[in-house]
């Protein structure tokens, strides 16, 4: 132990008391950091939930992009079901995108419908650029209607 010495001046007090203080604050901030330690400032809070809210923000507008590419690409699939199907039954390119339904059996059998009466055949009367030499007027009309019963 060391030899006791008697202060005999105010500095030498005051020095003294000033390493004590010092050790004083230390000690106290030591022991705040090891009980406030894993804790976030406001600060550090703040900048973490900007951050949050940024990603956030991203990732609606993610979706949102997904979303809209998702109904994109579901629309030109049909679109292509469509058009193989009515070329399978043998509908007209025109009329591929009149067809209704979301699924290949809908798509299908509106199709069929559609075709029952887009396909009819229809009868054209025949045509002949000489016209014979027409006795009445009675024999033209009886002709006519002959050549469209055929």
């Amino acid at each position: 132990m060391p030899e006791f010495k008697p202060i005999e001046t105010q500095e030498a007090l005051d020095a003294i008391i000033k390493d004590r203080i010092e050790r004083a604050k230390k000690s106290a901030a030591d022991e705040a950091a090891k009980k406030y330690e894993g804790y976030l400032s406001p600060d550090d809070v703040k900048k973490h939930t900007d951050q949050i809210t940024a990603l956030t923000d991203k990732l609606k507008e993610s979706e949102t992009k997904i979303a809209d590419l998702t109904a994109k690409n579901s629309a030109y699939e049909i679109a292509s079901v469509k058009t193989k199907i009515a070329h399978e039954v043998g509908l007209p390119y025109e009329l591929a995108d009149r067809l209704s339904g979301t699924t290949e059996e809908e798509i299908r059998k509106d199709a069929d419908a559609l075709s029952k009466f887009a396909m009819h055949p229809q009868a054209t009367p025949s045509f002949s650029p000489e016209t014979p030499p027409a006795a009445s007027a009675d024999a033209a009309y009886r002709a006519l209607a002959h050549d469209l019963n055929a």
